[in-house]
């Protein structure tokens, strides 16, 4: 079958567009991980039945004898994936263009007495988050989940990524708030994934279709591996890495507090990155959140006393607590000029003033090691600012140099480093391409004093290849760092497949996991049996079976499967490679 025989099988059976416009697939061949992928098609869905009516296509095609066995259907939102998720050779379903309505947004005191929800909203994949956010905060509500492109984003990736970010450390990842997902299933048809009973789900069992196949089947292998499924739950407090078949059914134990049992498929769609169902619509609760902060930052130069920091302040339960390292402070102070350039003068002047204590700082004791700052956020300022303060009591007999900054406009500063920094090194230094393959493990903060001076003298060992900085989640042990790369050049490309194993052996030795936001996709696939061995991978590819037999929905992510990629070969083979 030919593009424009495909172009029109599925002109045919959609309300949407489809394109084979050359700058449309040029646009869809990119996201921001360090890959290029060239699509077939995109389609444009105007709603879940063309979305429906896509999938069934593809579906009819691939069993049809003679047909193209390499078609596929892979969603995207906005584009903004750092893993290579939404990149495919075979048909992008889009989703901004037209699938892009909120739905209701309510409080529910109810909810927030029973779980500590505030209210729920409803929305499709296509919405961008800015817009989500916007809409929930007239309620007073928020998804507390957002990543750090919150700007750019859209639901779609924040759903199917099981996206995280500053807040996680206080309120979780974005699967705690996934309430229902309604899905398109492998063969074309249309569910509803929600939390059901016992005995709800026996009548599901019992229907004789795709969706009846799925309850029946996925029951019985959670039933069967419950102990190999409980031994591999990751013990960090993040992780998209693998299918989260630990979250699927909950509740009804010993420490349930009496909670009935339930089963909820929608948890093990969030952070599938569309390879199982293609999600149309999400019923996501929200949070109210706390109306003043206030930080206590930390200058920190010994980095062996960093568990017992973190140990001791987040009993006072910050709403995050994040840091930047030497060469993030460092390269700040440099690129200082060019980041008050773009601030405005009075914005800019005032920046300049506030940094001056940190850099009489830097000048009598040296540039700390890392920076730490730990936000707690209170519906009164005096509030947040006595926990602010307790935690620096907890901390008083550790000879830290600390301070407290009262409000938002106070702690600015350091967010604006926090946030700034990397898009200032990528700006400032041509030629180089961001390259994130160790952007996002996971280590327990326990191990810092063993696991930090073995992760920068293997970074050093391969300086010569790239200028990076780490920031991350100090709270929880998340990590981002970012490398820029010369990728035209084989030798650097060569890197990426020689560092990375090193790292997640460390990672992995300490009990952490490869991801905790940015998921598998193309640049993490192939690690799954190194993180969860092959019992678990097996698992993970009956799951995908179970779901997706034919293998349409994204292939090549989060299951290897011969000649379907997955593979170290399609991370070499995909890479980037002009300079830039």
């Amino acid at each position: 079958m030919t593009t424009a025989e495909l172009k029109a099988a599925l002109k045919g059976a959609m309300r949407g567009e489809v394109s084979d416009d050359a700058a449309v697939l040029t646009a869809a061949s990119r996201d921001t991980s360090l890959f290029e992928r060239m699509p077939e098609l995109v389609v444009y869905p105007e709603d879940a039945d063309d979305v429906g009516a896509v999938v069934k296509t593809i579906s009819a095609l691939r069993q049809a004898q003679g047909e193209r066995a390499d078609l596929s259907v892979t969603a995207r939102s906005a584009g903004t994936d750092m893993s290579g998720g939404p990149l495919t050779t075979g048909v992008v379903v889009s989703f901004t263009k037209h699938m892009n309505t909120m739905g209701e947004v309510e409080r529910s005191e109810d909810t927030e007495a029973e779980r500590g929800m505030a209210g729920f909203a409803v929305t499709e994949p296509g919405v961008y988050y800015r817009d989500f956010e916007k809409a929930t905060l007239e309620k007073g509500l928020i998804l507390p989940s957002y990543p750090a492109s919150r700007e750019l984003a859209a639901m779609g990736g924040i759903v199917s990524n099981d996206a995280g970010g500053e807040r996680t450390l206080k309120y979780g990842k974005t699967e705690k708030y996934v309430e229902e997902l309604d899905v398109v299933l492998s063969d074309g048809s249309q569910a509803l994934f929600k939390a059901l009973t016992p005995s709800e789900l026996e009548e599901k069992k019992k229907l004789q279709t795709l969706e009846g196949t799925i309850y029946r089947e996925m029951d019985a292998l959670l039933a069967e591996n419950a102990a190999l499924i409980e031994e591999h739950r990751p013990k960090v407090s993040k992780n998209s890495a693998g299918y989260a078949l630990w979250s699927i059914s909950t509740g009804g134990g010993p420490a349930s507090g009496g909670r009935e049992r339930t089963f909820n498929l929608a948890k093990l769609i969030c952070g599938s990155q569309g390879t199982l169902a293609l999600w149309t619509r999400a019923k996501l609760a929200l949070v109210a959140p706390k109306g003043h902060r206030a930080m206590l930052v930390i200058f920190l130069y010994d980095l062996t006393i960093l568990p017992e920091i973190v140990k001791r302040v987040l009993p006072q339960n910050p709403e995050s607590f994040e840091s930047f390292d030497d060469h993030t402070f460092t390269l700040a102070v440099k690129f200082m000029p060019q980041m008050l350039s773009q601030m405005g003068f009075v914005k800019a002047a005032k920046l300049g003033i506030d940094f001056i204590p940190e850099i009489e700082l830097v000048a009598t004791g040296g540039v700390p090691k890392l920076l730490l700052m730990a936000e707690f956020a209170e519906d009164t300022i005096e509030a947040a600012d006595a926990k602010a303060c307790m935690a620096r009591g907890a901390l008083a007999n550790l000879n830290l140099k600390m301070k407290i900054e009262k409000n938002e406009k106070e702690s600015e500063k350091y967010w604006i480093v926090r946030r700034e920094s990397f898009n200032l090194l990528r700006k400032n230094l041509h030629g180089l391409h961001t390259a994130p393959f160790i952007d996002d493990f996971v280590v327990p903060p326990s191990c810092y004093p063993e696991f930090l001076p073995k992760l920068n003298a293997l970074l050093d060992e391969y300086a010569s290849h790239f200028i990076y900085t780490i920031a991350g989640h100090i709270g929880n042990g998340n990590f981002h760092i970012i490398p820029l790369m010369d990728l035209s050049k084989e030798e650097n490309r060569q890197v990426i497949l020689d560092l990375a194993p090193k790292v997640y052996e460390l990672v992995i030795k300490e009990g952490g996991t490869t991801t905790g936001e940015h998921n598998d996709g193309i640049i993490r696939t192939p690690y799954l049996p190194m993180l969860f061995g092959s019992e678990m991978v097996a698992l993970f590819e009956k799951t995908k079976n179970i779901f997706d037999p034919l293998n349409i929905f994204n292939p090549g992510k989060k299951v290897s499967l011969p000649c379907q990629g997955g593979t170290f070969a399609d991370i070499k083979r995909d890479m980037i490679r002009e300079k830039i």
